[in-house]
């Protein structure tokens, strides 16, 4: 579908919604990636069959490892339900730390194939990366939900009887609200709660959205864990980014171009809400992503400069981001616009790449302190992101 026909198929009031306002039309013509080949909802016929799987990420990290002489420290940090090896790599001994995980939904897998990347760039012997791990630890968990990404699935692979089974103290309570019966598993992404100590109660189920969550799935109780060794360490997590994938087609505010990419800071409403959260810091998770959008922005007319801001009135204290934002940590939400199931291997290597450039432009500015000038009104002039419907 040409760009025209995505501009006519949107009425004014769709546009005031999507962006809060009139939408400005542009002047000059759109020079970004073709927008066909930007966009689409027809299945690939590949699914994820391009993307690496669990053992191959085994050898990939193990490869990592051995080929940095272990500057990239490998282990692994947890199980799966289901028995899989969660890993996690480490990288430089700097005072700042950065803490990344990827593919906490099975089948949003562009972060993983992105920190592969990077780790081996990290763990390099260029002085720009011997300068980065001087100033900077970074901590990643390559793919979280290893179980939902052997099946290609947002959830994992564990059923309610698996929860009572670890948590008797549930017998008779109404599943979880993020549990998908017919896939038999959770959405990870909201069994979150600010308080590392929480134990799950009765009373708290089933939950919805706008609610903490239990720390019921083992992924969720991994990063906790390897959370709460970090702040033993270092005191706060100062940064928490968490990489992800969303619908295929978005466009940013003036419809010239789509956008591969959303970002935010934003996830929770009211701190106060939750309880006392003195360290929590808006303004410092807005500088993050401002660094990585500037990043972005240094690539000219690549199309990597087209990303927007993921809708800001979201307000989710169960996500990962949203309950370590409360604790302390600087937190960005990369969105990567592309699923496996619809778009298989289509634009893999861009996709992959803007996350590369944008997270470790990030980290450049964390290790060379240029983040601290940023400033964090410029979150606020991000571009929105505009809804597209399917070809």
């Amino acid at each position: 579908m040409a760009l025209r026909r995505w501009k006519a198929a949107l009425s004014a009031s769709a546009l005031l919604t999507a962006t809060g306002g009139l939408v400005a039309t542009a002047t000059t013509p759109a020079t970004a990636i073709p927008t066909e080949s930007h966009c689409g909802t027809e299945a690939s016929g590949s699914g994820n069959n391009g993307f690496v799987n669990h053992a191959q990420l085994t050898t990939a990290l193990e490869r990592i490892e051995r080929t940095t002489g272990g500057v990239v420290d490998v282990e692994v940090a947890g199980q799966s339900n289901q028995g899989r090896d969660i890993y996690l790599a480490r990288v430089g001994e700097g005072d700042a730390v950065v803490f990344v995980q990827s593919q906490i939904h099975g089948n949003e897998m562009h972060g993983t194939e992105a920190l592969l990347a990077l780790l081996q760039q990290w763990g390099g012997n260029s002085p720009e990366a011997q300068a980065i791990r001087e100033q900077v630890t970074i901590v990643a968990i390559p793919r979280l939900n290893v179980d939902g990404g052997e099946r290609d699935t947002r959830q994992n692979e564990m059923t309610w009887a698996d929860v009572v089974a670890d948590f008797p103290q549930l017998a008779g309570v109404q599943p979880a609200w993020n549990y998908n019966s017919r896939v038999g598993g959770f959405d990870v992404n909201r069994d979150f709660n600010p308080d590392l100590d929480y134990v799950p109660q009765p009373a708290d189920f089933p939950g919805n959205s706008a609610d903490t969550g239990w720390y019921i799935t083992p992924e969720a109780q991994t990063v906790r864990e390897v959370y709460r060794d970090l702040e033993n360490e270092f005191g706060t997590v100062d940064y928490f980014i968490d990489l992800h994938n969303q619908w295929s087609c978005y466009a940013t505010e003036d419809l010239e171009n789509m956008s591969p990419l959303s970002i935010s800071a934003k996830f929770i409403d009211d701190p106060s809400e939750f309880g006392d959260w003195p360290k929590f810091d808006m303004d410092a998770s807005k500088r993050a992503n401002v660094a990585v959008y500037e990043a972005l922005q240094g690539h000219g007319e690549s199309g990597y400069g087209d990303l927007t801001l993921y809708p800001q009135d979201t307000n989710l204290p169960g996500t990962a981001l949203g309950s370590f934002a409360l604790r302390g940590s600087a937190v960005v939400l990369f969105e990567t616009s592309s699923q496996t199931q619809y778009d298989g291997m289509k634009r893999n290597g861009m996709l992959r790449k803007q996350i590369e450039i944008g997270l470790a432009g990030l980290v450049e500015s964390v290790a060379d302190g240029s983040i601290a000038s940023l400033d964090p009104a410029a979150y606020d002039e991000i571009p929105q992101r505009v809804f597209l419907p399917e070809d």
